[in-house]
């Protein structure tokens, strides 16, 4: 091994080859860095386990296209960091509308419930079949739009969800349930 290994440009090279161990080295080197960063920029800590997570990964998915133009790896990890972060805000925002109004929360007994939000379930089975498996994986089970297309071979996952809770959520404030 030379002597550039172990400096940011030689480890970058090193994982541009798919060498796990230089990622162990960057993981090393840089998590403790990127976790006292996901601290000051996200909610919780499973946001900021998730952010670190998200940041490596993606430098092993680009590892062959990252550029350092410093001749440093962590600028350029922390600005990962930062757009995950922003990323999971985004999907945090878009969701916080997603959850039931209080008056229409189960009640105390789980027959009940089950009994009075049948109908939701009754929507969800009217769907298109795609859009029902979509549905059904990512609102139901919590897989995220990649998964669910992957599962299912399909795209447009954001559109198909985007068009599915609309008819959800007009189905919820036009009940006559």
């Amino acid at each position: 091994m030379d002597d550039t290994a172990d400096d940011d440009t030689g480890l970058a090279r090193r994982l541009a080859t798919g060498d796990r161990a230089a990622l162990a080295i960057a993981f090393d080197r840089f998590a403790p860095t990127l976790t006292r960063y996901a601290w000051a920029i996200a909610g919780s800590k499973q946001d900021v386990e998730e952010l670190v997570q998200d940041t490596f990964l993606t430098l092993w998915q680009k590892a062959d296209s990252v550029q350092l133009p410093t001749g440093e790896l962590l600028p350029w990890l922390l600005v990962v960091c930062r757009d995950h972060a922003r990323n999971l805000a985004r999907r945090s925002a878009e969701h916080a509308g997603d959850e039931l109004p209080e008056e229409l929360a189960a009640p105390a007994g789980p027959s009940e419930g089950a009994d009075e939000l049948r109908w939701v379930r009754d929507e969800i089975a009217a769907l298109p079949e795609a859009d029902r498996l979509i549905c059904e994986l990512c609102l139901v089970r919590g897989y995220s739009y990649a998964e669910a297309a992957q599962l299912l071979g399909v795209g447009s996952v954001t559109q198909r969800v985007s068009r599915s809770r609309r008819r959800l959520r007009k189905a919820v404030t036009h009940d006559e349930h």
